[in-house]
């Protein structure tokens, strides 16, 4: 796995390999108002069960047609209230669905799109869809300036550095972000109205292979703090011999100094599963010389058999300074998970696959939209 924080590598790089995949990451939290968001632009969706199922047909010789990244781009848009899902959506489709450039950085699937302009360092969200399932209509807007931006980079030294291509761009470690959110609910046509001022996050990845074929967990996090700002990553893969990548990066908004550690210890504790979520732990550490992080996964957020997202607690030890209290957003992921025949049967009922008719999709919708509606 690849890490850099180069510009030029948020172009869309158009990988055709089958099962390669890319994705643009967006994320928001007002703690003032409760409100948080993520939004994510799929070229290869790399947990679609279509494009996964389709992958392990063609690996296996059962149809000659490979699947094309292209024929399996999506976009999703999660939007939370006081740690509470409201808006859950995600859709997939052909090429047709999803347009990018290879010279110019933005996006677009349907009439969801980003742009970004490089004289004022900012990335303009647009926002407009429809949500039939859970009878509603979303549209919103945002703009993600950047606070800052850091330089890093490292390759990945496993095997002499003969890997296959995999790699993290960590584009904006924080940014403000201003927009407004409008949910129409159908019928009836109520509208609700979010305004938006939050701090915000984004970064890009892409792989030139199946990730379940090559990382066999990661887990990720990022905190604000009126003194530290933070990002965490670690990635374990599949082959027992490579090396894991941890990484910490400290921002001191007190002498604005950003200290990148690459070679921190790593522990895992108080391991959990469930029916629909994978392995993973709820509290880890993070260690070198003069730093301590630790992150408690206190609440769930979303859940799916590979993937969980949490808010978390952190507390921060450094020079001989310990910081508690700070709140942030973690995600895990169990990508081998996707391998499984039988929880891929259950993913479908989050995926909408554009032109497929699912049975899963429309009863896990139909009760999720009882509940939301039994709770109003």
């Amino acid at each position: 796995m690849n890490i850099t924080t180069e510009l030029d590598q948020e172009i869309w790089h158009d990988l055709r390999k089958p099962g390669a995949y890319e994705w643009w990451y967006f994320d928001g939290e007002d703690k003032e108002s409760g409100f948080s968001f993520v939004l994510i632009w799929f070229a290869g969706f790399p947990f679609s069960p279509y494009y996964t199922s389709h992958y392990e047909r063609w690996k296996n010789r059962v149809t000659t047609e490979a699947p094309l990244p292209s024929n399996y781009c999506g976009f999703s848009f999660q939007i939370y209230e006081n740690g509470l899902e409201i808006v859950n959506f995600i859709k997939e489709g052909r090429h047709g669905l999803f347009d990018s450039s290879r010279t110019d950085i933005g996006v677009r699937f349907e009439k969801n799109q980003f742009t970004y302009d490089a004289k004022k360092d900012e990335y303009s969200l647009d926002i407009d869809f429809v949500f039939p399932v859970r009878h509603k209509s979303v549209k919103a807007s945002f703009l993600f300036s950047a606070c800052r931006r850091i330089v890093y980079e490292k390759k990945d030294g496993n095997n002499a550095g003969q890997v296959p291509l995999h790699q993290w761009l960590l584009s904006v470690p924080k940014a403000t972000v201003e927009g407004v959110i409008k949910i129409v609910e159908q019928p009836g046509g109520a509208v609700r109205t979010i305004p938006v001022r939050a701090t915000g996050y984004h970064d890009h990845n892409f792989g030139a292979m199946p990730m379940q074929e090559y990382i066999a967990r990661w887990y990720w996090g990022r905190a604000f703090s009126e003194r530290f700002d933070l990002v965490y990553y670690v990635t374990f893969f599949k082959n027992n011999d490579y090396q894991p990548l941890t990484l910490l990066v400290l921002h001191d908004n007190m002498s604005e100094k950003v200290t990148v550690f690459d070679k921190v210890n790593f522990c895992e504790n108080n391991f959990r599963r469930g029916f629909f979520s994978p392995l993973h732990s709820r509290d880890l550490e993070l260690k070198d010389n003069n730093v301590s992080l630790k992150i408690h996964h206190h609440k769930v957020l979303d859940a799916g058999p590979f993937y969980l997202r949490f808010e978390s607690g952190i507390s921060l030890q450094i020079d001989g300074m310990e910081l508690d209290g700070v709140s942030g957003i973690s995600e895990f992921l169990n990508p081998a998970c996707l391998q499984s025949r039988f929880m891929r049967f259950f993913t479908r009922s989050r995926i909408w696959r554009d032109g497929e008719s699912s049975v899963m999709y429309s009863c896990y919708n139909n009760i999720k939209r009882s509940l939301d509606w039994k709770s109003s």
